[in-house]
């Protein structure tokens, strides 16, 4: 198992000529080999950023995507219309996002069998292990997290039920891990931010409403999340739980109590990222569920700010941490991504920098 004392959530801020360059590929001013040119150029930038910074776990930024889960429906036949607005469900709080509007159920939605058109991040990981010596890290969306792209009103001709579609993308992300793990990928992630949306009783409508109960969603979800981690014999999970993250914006409040038990025993992952920057994540008493074959990366460090913490102030919270779940099975890392899609938080590169920095400083002096 990978043990690093530092990590990052995997998506970092993509700077204003890579989003120039997106859109003019998206306006026909560019071709493909001229866009990966320049993808690959940023990526080889941020590669450099990263271990300049002391990160032990370094990935691409997810430069290669517009949204954290995006490479699925770039990848996969079936997923009918969507764009960035696909992925932002719900009501968003805090200052950003003022132009977006929430699509309708009927705008969006699977509308054929899922079938794969390539892999959905073997591009991503063959081109960043050539590129550093230390812990490449992949991250995949959770499989029930694709729940919002089924809809009764376009889907039930192919998919009857949310149940049906989910296990199509179960098989399809079974797959994927089993592809990186073949390439020598070890550290992968899986992003399952629409967990603690159960927390909160209004986002809970939304996923009640696709079907499934509350005890459904800590249940079966869970287990085709165990499905895709238990594929590759010789790869470190992660397992990312936040509260939403777009353009410094968050979706929901409250601790992790009411899911920890289920999530923390029942989920397979090898290491559990969680976000702790501020009191919207409660206190850390829910990691006394955290069963003793895993590690806990606490993501103390907020994206949704340019101010850096104080290390004093970080070391203070990991020993808080620590009178609940024992110091050698702790990292740290930010809350979540600084740029969860191209939209990005209110922040700079030398924010980004700087508060990575800060990590790593802060982590030699706790751990040596």
């Amino acid at each position: 198992m990978i043990t690093a004392r530092t990590d990052h959530v995997g998506s970092l801020l993509r700077p204003p000529d890579l989003l120039r360059a997106r859109e003019e590929r998206a306006a026909g001013k560019l071709d493909a080999a001229e866009f990966k040119a320049i993808e690959d150029a940023a990526i080889d930038d941020v590669v450099a950023l990263e271990e300049a910074a002391g990160c032990e776990v370094i990935t691409d930024g997810e430069f290669r995507r517009l949204s954290f889960q995006s490479q699925i429906t770039e990848s996969i036949h079936g997923f009918g219309s969507w764009d960035l607005e696909a992925f932002l469900w719900g009501d968003w709080y805090g200052d950003g996002l003022e132009d977006w509007h929430r699509p309708r159920p009927e705008d969006i939605g699977v509308t054929g069998k899922l079938v794969r058109k390539r892999h959905l991040s073997a591009e991503e990981f063959t081109y960043l292990r050539g590129r550093t010596d230390r812990i490449a890290k992949v991250t995949l969306p959770s499989p029930s997290l694709l729940a919002n792209f089924w809809s009764p009103e376009v889907s039930r001709e192919v998919y009857p039920t949310l149940n049906d579609f989910l296990i199509d993308v179960t098989e399809i992300l079974r797959q994927e891990v089993l592809e990186l793990e073949r390439l020598g990928c070890r550290y992968i992630q899986l992003d399952a931010p629409h967990y603690p949306l159960l927390i909160d009783e209004e986002t809970r409508r939304f996923y009640e409403g696709q079907g499934w109960s509350l005890d459904a969603w800590l249940e079966r979800g869970i287990e085709l999340d165990n499905t895709v981690i238990d594929a590759p014999e010789n790869v470190t999970f992660g397992f990312h739980l936040c509260r939403g993250n777009q353009g410094n914006r968050y979706l929901v409040s409250g601790g992790y109590e009411p899911i920890a038990r289920k999530i923390f025993q029942g989920v397979h992952a090898n290491r559990l990222l969680l976000e702790y920057d501020d009191e919207r994540s409660g206190d850390f008493q829910p990691l006394r569920h955290v069963p003793d074959d895993k590690m806990v990366v606490l993501g103390i460090v907020t994206t949704k700010s340019s101010q850096v913490e104080a290390q004093a102030e970080l070391e203070q919270r990991v020993h808080d941490a620590a009178q609940v779940i024992d110091l050698e099975r702790l990292a740290i890392s930010p809350q979540c991504g600084f740029s969860t899609s191209i939209v990005g938080n209110d922040l700079n590169s030398d924010d980004q920098t700087a508060k990575l920095q800060r990590l790593s400083e802060t982590a030699a002096d706790i751990w040596n």
